[in-house]
């Protein structure tokens, strides 16, 4: 080692902190490694992993955990929110939400709800307040659904997204292509 960086110490790069989004109900939150053992119970449910493009039915031993240190790292392509209610004593996990930054100013949500709060208004609240929130600053937010969920599809027109076309994605858990339908919504 020289003498230069004896002198001079190597400071970490800070971390980029994701804002707490309140609503109604429950608080968007960052990750933690304690949600594991709640994120894992959900995911793991077949009727949430089919819904999604990533997570695999059987969830393997260490999904969650990878999940959750993906979505805490220093240099994460998507900030990742937990719906959390234990502020109004209810449950600390009840879904995720998240966006994923996109090139020329746009990110893309992705989101899931554990079946227990399925029809509640919960993803709908959800999205509308990281709508509002914005705290990437996009200037447009992209999602898709598979087109047999056809709730998921009315969580983001009720929260002023745009049908713009069927596409394509795969499912790890179905283990197949299964057809979606994308929405945009152009921030102002």
């Amino acid at each position: 080692m020289s003498l230069d960086q004896l002198k001079t110490p190597t400071r970490p790069k800070p971390v980029v902190l994701q804002p707490e989004i309140a609503t109604e109900r429950f608080v968007l939150r960052p990750l933690r490694r304690s949600d594991a053992g709640l994120i894992t119970l959900y995911s793991s449910d077949e009727r949430v992993a089919r819904m999604t493009t990533s997570i695999p039915h059987p969830l393997p031993p260490g999904a969650t955990e990878a999940f959750i240190a993906r979505g805490t790292a220093e240099d994460r392509a998507e900030d990742i929110w937990v719906l959390d209610a234990s502020a109004q004593e209810g449950p600390e996990v009840m879904g995720v939400i998240s966006l994923e930054r996109l090139e020329g100013n746009q990110s893309e949500i992705g989101y899931w709800v554990a079946p227990p709060y399925w029809s509640t208004g919960h993803a709908s609240e959800a999205l509308r307040a990281l709508v509002e929130a914005n705290p990437l600053g996009s200037a447009t937010m992209f999602a898709s659904v598979f087109q047999d969920n056809p709730a998921s599809a009315r969580v983001l027109t009720n929260c002023g997204f745009e049908y713009i076309g069927d596409a394509e994605a795969f499912s790890v858990a179905r283990n197949a292509k299964v057809p979606t339908w994308t929405y945009l919504r152009r921030m102002s």
